[in-house]
């Protein structure tokens, strides 16, 4: 636990592809200085090809672990992936963390055997030379979780709550890293923090059965996961009130068996810049116990 806090710290910075490739590159200095030793780059539905985005992003850093936030399965050779990881690594040292994943079912025409695929993506990976500790998988359900923890660091859950936490780190073991995403909105009038975080929980990912099915085995009901999402489901999914009270709600993954945070700050305009609001949080960082 003490090795994963010390390499990735207990919170990291989630960005958005909404932000744009060019600004952050220039938020990743910043967000470094503000104590994020891990910054998780949303990679959207594009391939990722060469990482040359990743590259430029450790470049522009000193320390901070530089992670991605999928790259696709279906999209990415996993040769030609382990590849570019190389002459990144070799060229800046170990600071890029593989996140790897299958994206949703309803965005491609074929989607036969995922785990098949999974596993197949992760061996191709390990056999092309990246080392394990420098893959994690977006798992969500049983079979991944326990192949992230069997082949992989561990697991980068997205859109969960703390009792997916509970029990991601059951299957996992006890050493394996687990750190789930958790959307935030520093906005303290509850509408207009339900506004925002609702406009993207329900666009796109509530229509999306890979969370929805995740969801609905974690606490939530039919009425809860409807479009556009009640306002339970919406309140435990993006924290939202002054920085003490986020940090009260996404510490509960924490308490609940992750070793790590990655915090997606949520504005009304998702491509404004989301520094101060992330310095904000880093002002109010809890004291490590």
């Amino acid at each position: 636990m003490t090795d994963m806090h010390q390499r990735f710290g207990t919170y990291g910075a989630w960005l958005n592809p909404a932000l744009g490739d060019a600004p952050r590159i220039g938020y990743a200095p910043a967000l470094e200085e503000l104590g994020y030793q891990t910054i998780w780059v949303g990679i959207g539905a594009d391939p990722v090809g060469d990482m040359a985005l990743l590259e430029q992003m450790i470049a522009a850093t000193e320390t901070a672990m530089i992670a991605t936030a999928i790259i696709n399965m279906w999209n990415d050779d996993p040769r030609s992936i382990a590849r570019h990881y190389h002459r990144i690594v070799d060229r800046h040292g170990p600071r890029l963390l593989l996140g790897v994943g299958l994206g949703h079912p309803e965005s491609r025409d074929t989607y036969e055997r995922p785990y098949e695929r999974m596993a197949n993506y992760v061996d191709a990976l390990l056999h092309g030379g990246v080392p394990a500790e420098a893959i994690v998988i977006a798992a969500l359900g049983k079979k991944t979780l326990t192949l992230a923890g069997e082949t992989t660091l561990g697991a980068h859950p997205y859109l969960t709550v703390p009792d997916h936490t509970r029990h991601a780190r059951e299957l996992l073991g006890s050493t394996a890293f687990l750190a789930p995403e958790h959307k935030v909105v520093l906005c303290q009038d509850r509408d207009q923090a339900r506004k925002i975080g609702r406009s993207l929980v329900d666009n796109p990912y509530l229509g999306l059965r890979n969370y929805t099915d995740n969801l609905l085995r974690h606490g939530f009901a039919q009425a809860d996961i409807d479009r556009p999402g009640s306002d339970r489901l919406i309140d435990a999914l993006v924290a939202h009130g002054s920085p003490e009270a986020i940090y009260a709600e996404i510490d509960q993954h924490l308490s609940a068996g992750a070793d790590h945070v990655g915090i997606q700050v949520l504005s009304e305009d998702p491509t404004a810049s989301p520094v101060e609001n992330f310095r904000t949080l880093a002002e109010h960082r809890p004291t490590p116990q």
